[in-house]
């Protein structure tokens, strides 16, 4: 996590950034790997990331580590951007035929 911390804080130096671009570049650090793969920042407004999940079972386990992925992201940007995250269940792709 400390690597990604470096690297936003580098990228808000050289070029005004904003809200929301440091909010998604930092969703990935903010709740690992696994998760990043998992989740998809699709909206930022007025301190509201509005994230999609594969399934109903991911949101509910979400809610319950908000409080920690908020933590994470004030840790990581050094800011406060992100009051508040929704979690929605994304839409299911339409397969192959």
């Amino acid at each position: 996590m400390e690597r990604a911390g470096r690297l936003i804080a580098r990228m808000k130096s050289k070029s005004a950034l904003s809200p929301a671009e440091i909010a998604v570049a930092a969703w990935p650090a903010a709740v690992g790997k696994r998760l990043a793969e998992r989740t998809k920042v699709v909206r930022f407004d007025s301190g509201r990331v509005t994230v999609e999940v594969e399934d109903e079972l991911w949101r509910k386990n979400l809610i319950g580590l908000k409080g920690q992925i908020l933590g994470n992201l004030r840790k990581l940007t050094g800011l406060d951007l992100v009051d508040e995250i929704h979690f929605q269940v994304a839409v299911p792709r339409r397969p192959p035929m």
